[in-house]
C-alpha cells in the first residue's frame, strides 16, 4: 500500500526543484537589505526606495545596471566549466585583471589593424587568462597540488605584477589616473542605451553562455568533461582522458575570466586601471554558485548580483547609507548559497 502511494506521488520537475532553493536566497537577501535599511540609514523608506527601484528609473541607470552584469557572466561561466570537471578555480581575480591588461596593451600595439586587431586583443587577454588558470591544473596533473591553493596564491601575485606594470612601465603620464593609455576609438565597443555605459558586450556574452552550454551538453568533450566531474574513477575506467581534464577546463575557466577582464576595457573603462577588478573574481564566482554551474541560469545570477550593485550604488547617492550595504548583502548571498541546509530545499526525499 505504501509503495503505491509512493508512486503515485507527484513530482516535481528538475528544473522547479533546483530553482527553488535559490528563490528562497533571493527572498533572504531581500529581507536583508529591508533590515539593513531600518538599521543603517535615518530616512529608510527613501534608502529602500531608491535600493529597490532606482536600478529601473531610467535607461542610464538601467543600462549601467546591464553593463555591470557582463563581467559577472564570464566569470559566472569561467568558474562553473572549472567546477563542472571537479576543479576549483579562486584566481579569477587575477585572470580578469590579467586579461584586461595583456588586452589592453595588445590594443594598443595594434592600433593600426582594425577589427582584426580587436579579435586578436581579446583572444590575447583570454588566453593570458587560460594560461594562468592552467597552470594550476598542470601542477594538479603533474604532481597532484590542490588548485584550490594554486590559483589563490598564482592571482594574488598576478595582481601585484600587472599594479606594478600599471603604475609603472605602461602608466599614462597624460592622466591623473593610475592608468594605461586609452585605447583607440575604432577598438571601443559600440554603445547600446545611451546614455549609459552599456556596450555591445552584453551580446557577446549572451553569445558566450548560447557555446558554452552547446559545448557541455552537445558535444563529446563537454561530456567526458561532466563525466569526470562526476566520478573520476568511472570516467578513467570508460576510457576518458581524466587526466587532460584536470588542465583543459581550468584553461577555459580562466579564458572566460580573461575575456571578461577585455570586454570590460572595450566596453566601459578604455584603458586599464589599477586594481579596477576589485571584487569582480569573486562575484563571478558567487553568479556561478547561484546558478548551480548551469550555463542558462548564469544571466538571472548575474543580473541579480548587477541588481544589488546597482541598487546599493544608488541608495548611495540619494540617502545616507554607503555603498558598502552592497558588499554585507552580496556576502550574505555568498553564505547561503554554500550553505548544505539551504542546497537540500525542494529536492526530492524518500522518492517524492
Amino acid at each position: 500500500m505504501d509503495k503505491s502511494l509512493k508512486k503515485k506521488r507527484p513530482v516535481l520537475p528538475a528544473v522547479f526543484r533546483n530553482s527553488f532553493g535559490i528563490l528562497v536566497i533571493i527572498a533572504i537577501a531581500l529581507v536583508v537589505i529591508v533590515i539593513l535599511a531600518l538599521l543603517l540609514s535615518k530616512t529608510p523608506l527613501r534608502t529602500l526606495r531608491y535600493f529597490f527601484l532606482g536600478p529601473l528609473q531610467n535607461m542610464y541607470y538601467f543600462g549601467n545596471m546591464l553593463n555591470t552584469a557582463i563581467p559577472l557572466i564570464f566569470g559566472g561561466l569561467g568558474f562553473s566549466l572549472a567546477m563542472r570537471a571537479g576543479n576549483f578555480n579562486l584566481g579569477g581575480e587575477g585572470q580578469l585583471y590579467s586579461g584586461a591588461f595583456v588586452a589592453t596593451v595588445s590594443a594598443l600595439a595594434l592600433a593600426q589593424w582594425g577589427i582584426f586587431g580587436v579579435i586578436i586583443a581579446l583572444l590575447l587577454g583570454a588566453v593570458t587568462g587560460g594560461l594562468i588558470a592552467g597552470l594550476s591544473g598542470v601542477l594538479k596533473m603533474r604532481w597532484n597540488t590542490t588548485e584550490l591553493i594554486t590559483t589563490f596564491l598564482v592571482s594574488y601575485a598576478v595582481v601585484l605584477i600587472v599594479n606594478y606594470l600599471i603604475a609603472g612601465p605602461f602608466l599614462d603620464t597624460e592622466t591623473n589616473l593610475i592608468a594605461t593609455k586609452k585605447i583607440p576609438e575604432n577598438f571601443r565597443f559600440l554603445r547600446i542605451l545611451e546614455p549609459s555605459n552599456l556596450s555591445i558586450g552584453l551580446l557577446f556574452a549572451i553569445v558566450a553562455v548560447i557555446l558554452v552550454h552547446l559545448y557541455l551538453y552537445k558535444t563529446k568533450s563537454g561530456y567526458e568533461l561532466i563525466m569526470v566531474g562526476l566520478n573520476p574513477r568511472f570516467a578513467l575506467y570508460g576510457g576518458i582522458r581524466t587526466r587532460w581534464y584536470q588542465v583543459w577546463p581550468m584553461f577555459l575557466s580562466g579564458a572566460f575570466f580573461g575575456l571578461g577582464g577585455g570586454m570590460t576595457i572595450f566596453g566601459t573603462y578604455y584603458a586599464c586601471m589599477k586594481d579596477f577588478s576589485v571584487g569582480m573574481g569573486w562575484n563571478g564566482l558567487a553568479v556561478a554558485l547561484i546558478a548551480r554551474y548551469r550555463p542558462a541560469a548564469i544571466i538571472p545570477a548575474a543580473l541579480f548580483f548587477a541588481y544589488i550593485e546597482s541598487g546599493a550604488r544608488n541608495a548611495m547617492l540619494h540617502s545616507d547609507v554607503t555603498f558598502e550595504i552592497a558588499s554585507i548583502v552580496q556576502s550574505v548571498v555568498f553564505f547561503l548559497v554554500t550553505s548544505s541546509v539551504l542546497q537540500k530545499i525542494g529536492v526530492r526525499k524518500r522518492g517524492l
